[in-house]
């Protein structure tokens, strides 16, 4: 018998290497949609002061803020589990 090959000697067929498009599309409708990277690149390049992260207004402050709380909310929550843990057990 001997030893055989860890590897598959025969692949299976691509299933997205085509660059046909999707059937029924128009030529025109092939993105179906716009391209926005040159509006954000505005948006992003833009010197405001605002760092990257906060740039795109209310909804990135929500989840920076939200994740902060978070952060410091579990730094609290360990800090206070190992001050108990720490303690002497009464008995």
């Amino acid at each position: 018998q001997g030893l055989k090959p860890l590897a598959p000697t025969d692949y299976p067929h691509l299933i997205f290497g085509t660059s046909k498009p999707a059937p029924g599309l128009a030529a025109a409708d092939r993105f179906l949609g716009k391209n926005k990277v040159p509006d954000l690149q505005k948006v992003f390049q833009r010197s405001d002061g605002l760092p990257v992260h906060l740039k795109l207004g209310y909804p990135d402050k929500l989840l920076y803020r939200t994740t902060m709380a978070l952060t410091i909310g579990g730094t609290i929550y360990c800090l206070v589990a190992l001050f108990i843990a720490s303690q002497p057990k009464k008995q």
